[in-house]
């Protein structure tokens, strides 16, 4: 599994609940380095921060869906900034579902499996 974040410290805390849980992860603090990861790794899941400087993590999203490379990958919102109505938006450029944050470390690995089990 891949997540991207431009938080060192999102990333750190996601990629230590989900390592203590038995996942591989790996991840990317920017889009441009997750493409370059996504190559490399091939991840069966992507956790994407919606909120990113540059390029923000919907535009990737869509990107990588219309690459017939990397559509099939599912890629799961994670976000602060959850509002109603922003599922349906989520959902509508080709993301699997929504994760908020901050993360509940008793039921990240949990929710996050349940994605790769709905695959």
């Amino acid at each position: 599994m891949l997540i991207v974040d431009d938080s060192a410290l999102n990333t750190q805390l996601a990629e230590h609940v989900l390592t203590a849980a038995g996942y591989v992860v790996a991840s990317a603090l920017d889009p441009f380095q997750a493409r370059a990861r996504i190559i490399e790794f091939r991840p069966d899941l992507i956790l994407m921060d919606v909120q990113m400087p540059g390029m923000n993590g919907l535009e990737l999203t869509r990107r990588l869906k219309a690459d017939g490379a990397t559509r099939d990958i599912p890629i799961v919102a994670v976000t602060a900034f959850a509002q109603p109505g922003d599922e349906t938006r989520l959902l509508a450029v080709g993301c699997s579902g929504l994760l908020t944050k901050p993360i509940d470390v008793k039921t990240f690995a949990a929710a996050v499996g349940n994605y790769l089990l709905s695959r």
